[in-house]
């Protein structure tokens, strides 16, 4: 079964993404912010994180940044509701720490489960540009 980390500090988004991914046969734990989600992942194996980009205590570039030192082939999907993705973007930040897919909130079910899908298709994060 894949593990999912999700990492989110809006309740509401934990809680319903949560459920929907448990809903289609993924194991998945959840945290309100980068230090808890990266204290959680210091503890347990995941296949997948997805990780809001602006969150308090830590926010998602910096989870990323850790992540891909801690565990370089770990697929990392980045969510962000800030509208269309530019070079000053938070998702283009992301893009470049090594997010293997971004979201834009509000996003559907189905681009949930297309982002899902390709990343833990695409290939190991390579590194840097």
């Amino acid at each position: 079964m894949t593990r999912i980390l999700l990492i989110d500090d809006e309740e509401q988004i934990r809680t319903t993404i949560g459920l929907l991914l448990r809903a289609s046969g993924y194991d998945v734990s959840t945290a309100a912010d980068g230090k808890e989600g990266l204290s959680l992942f210091q503890h347990e194996p995941y296949d997948l994180v997805i990780t809001d980009v602006l969150m308090p205590v830590m926010g998602g570039l910096e989870v990323i940044a850790t992540l891909r030192h801690l565990q370089p082939g770990l697929k990392i999907i980045a969510s962000y509701g800030g509208g269309q993705v530019s070079s000053d973007d938070p998702l283009a930040s992301a893009q470049n720490l090594g997010a293997d897919q971004l979201l834009i909130k509000p996003f559907t079910l189905t681009e949930l489960r297309a982002a899902i899908a390709a990343a833990l298709d695409a290939p190991p994060f390579a590194g840097g540009q």
